[in-house]
């Protein structure tokens, strides 16, 4: 913000009484209230001056962003030339500097922030008494031409202004902004308004659902919606959360994934479809796990999961583009390349050459469960060998995948709703990717033989039995559904938190959701 001489900065409020430290005890509270009088103080004096404190009349011509863009190369003299072209802007007032007589500004709307000045002599004394009744936080809406200050910085010049919306609580201390990560999720409301880093994250979310919607429905994929609440749950193996219906006095589920009604519609002959859209899974809260998180899934008739992989590869370029303009970045620190073709890799061989797992592992259940328990993991009784391996490279292989990975030839068990490969039944005919050390996404041919899923089923069912609560659901529509006959379909589920992560650099899943799940804020 421009200076001009000796005057007062306010970027929260400057009470008489200086607070106590936010430190001591309940300081911050007693803070909190002895500001929020003193700003309903002003705003009680406003309204008997007669300004209206939550009108809703103010319409804004212009976005700041606008502003800069047309008029930010202009100096000086040209922008004294026209004067007489007039601008309108709204937004939240996140500074004032006074100067007596005058007064610098910095408002902020959706698009940026820009220094507004403001005159007594302009816009007449009883105006710019009752401006100094304004408080940081406070939103207004201004007019005026635009300048430039001695230092050269694109400023607007208020000819009038009017109060949009009264603030009645004090912004966080501006130099050091909302830095509490807890409050920053609790309060995300005020996360957005004083840090841009959130605020361009959220916008880059918005950017790469926006290039995935666009990329697939230019490749022939309808986008459709599947039901949220489930009678049965299915399409993951996941432990689902539960609900109840009372009209219905029936007992239902969230949805852990939406893929068994997506290949509903593939049966219905809807060749090429896809959902944007939330799952629900009743797991652990980590950095890279939420509850509820957005996942996209999939589906193309006549193909096989290697068909998926280009795509995969073409997809996730169009959103690197998107959001930063190229294909190669750095992610914490470390240099990510997108560029196909990525590496691809079988998930044996990956456990033979970078989890250093000796061959003989590979294909007996007892060393596979011994090595996975070393390791850390929780193996139930019954488990088979699938599993086992799956843990040990989760705990071996997946963390030192940095660069774009595809990891094909699955175990059967592990992956129920996969076809079965032609040459070697013990595996099935699916992928899954990793990025920067983590899973991004999953992709197969999927099973369309009916009699071959309900075995499957039926396997998952004793698994359930035997306390295993992610094991699926018997789901015999679903079979009914493959008994009218489903054509061979390859599809693929990605996970737009974890993407969303890798392409704004935030190393933890909560900085890309809006309000991720915390526990009840203590009194």
């Amino acid at each position: 913000m421009d200076q001009v001489g000796a005057g007062v900065y306010q970027v929260a409020d400057n009470p008489k009484q200086k607070p106590e430290s936010p430190d001591k005890g309940g300081a911050r509270i007693l803070d909190d209230n002895l500001l929020m009088r003193q700003r309903r103080q002003k705003a009680q004096e406003l309204k008997e001056a007669g300004v209206p404190l939550f009108p809703n009349n103010h319409r804004p011509r212009d976005l700041i962003a606008e502003l800069k863009t047309q008029y930010d190369r202009l100096d000086g003299d040209r922008l004294e030339a026209m004067d007489d072209m007039k601008f309108s802007i709204a937004g939240r007032i996140m500074a004032i500097r006074s100067f007596g007589k005058a007064a610098f500004i910095k408002l902020q709307d959706r698009s940026g922030s820009l220094q507004c000045h403001l005159e007594r002599d302009r816009i007449g004394a009883e105006r710019y008494g009752l401006f100094k009744k304004l408080d940081v936080g406070d939103i207004i809406g201004v007019k005026g031409s635009l300048f430039r200050t001695r230092t050269q910085e694109l400023t607007l010049r208020v000819d009038s202004w009017n109060l949009v919306t009264k603030s009645y609580r004090s912004l966080p201390e501006k130099f050091h902004g909302l830095t509490d990560v807890e409050q920053r999720y609790r309060q995300r409301y005020l996360d957005l308004i004083m840090n841009q880093e959130t605020r361009d994250t959220f916008q880059a979310r918005s950017t790469i659902v926006a290039t995935i919607r666009n990329f697939l429905m230019n490749k022939g994929f309808l986008e459709v919606e599947t039901p949220m609440m489930q009678i049965i749950p299915g399409g993951a193996a996941a432990r689902p959360f539960e609900t109840y219906h009372n009209a219905l006095d029936m007992h239902l589920y969230l949805r852990v994934a939406p893929e068994l009604y997506l290949k509903r519609l593939v049966v219905g002959g809807l060749e090429r479809v896809f959902e944007l859209n939330r799952n629900f899974r009743n797991e652990g809260i980590s950095i890279r796990h939420n509850p509820e998180f957005t996942m996209l899934e999939f589906y193309q008739s006549y193909a096989s999961y290697e068909d998926l992989i280009p795509i995969t590869e073409e997809m996730f370029c169009a959103c690197a583009k998107a959001v930063k303009g190229v294909t190669k970045f750095t992610y914490q620190d470390r240099e990510i390349d997108l560029t196909p073709p990525w590496r691809n890799l079988d998930f044996r061989s990956s456990l033979l050459e970078i989890g250093g797992v000796p061959p003989s592992v590979l294909f007996d259940v007892d060393k596979a469960v011994g090595l996975a328990r070393e390791l850390g993991a929780a193996v139930r009784p019954g488990e088979g060998l699938g599993k086992a391996l799956a843990k040990i490279f989760d705990a071996l292989v997946e963390p030192e995948l940095w660069q774009p990975t595809f990891i094909t030839g699955y175990p059967l068990d592990i992956s129920p709703l996969s076809r079965t490969n032609d040459l070697d039944v013990e595996i099935v005919d699916r992928f899954e990717f990793f990025i920067a050390g983590r899973e991004m996404g999953n992709g197969f041919s999927e099973l369309n033989d009916p009699d071959d899923q309900l075995g499957r089923f039926r396997e998952q069912a004793v698994a359930r039995e035997a306390g295993d609560d992610e094991a699926q659901f018997m789901d015999l529509d679903y079979v009914r559904a493959l008994e009218y006959g489903m054509p061979p379909t390859a599809g693929e589920g990605v996970g737009i938190d974890r993407l969303t992560m890798l392409l704004t650099d935030q190393p933890s899943i909560r900085e890309v959701i809006l309000f991720p799940l915390l526990r009840p804020e203590q009194a």
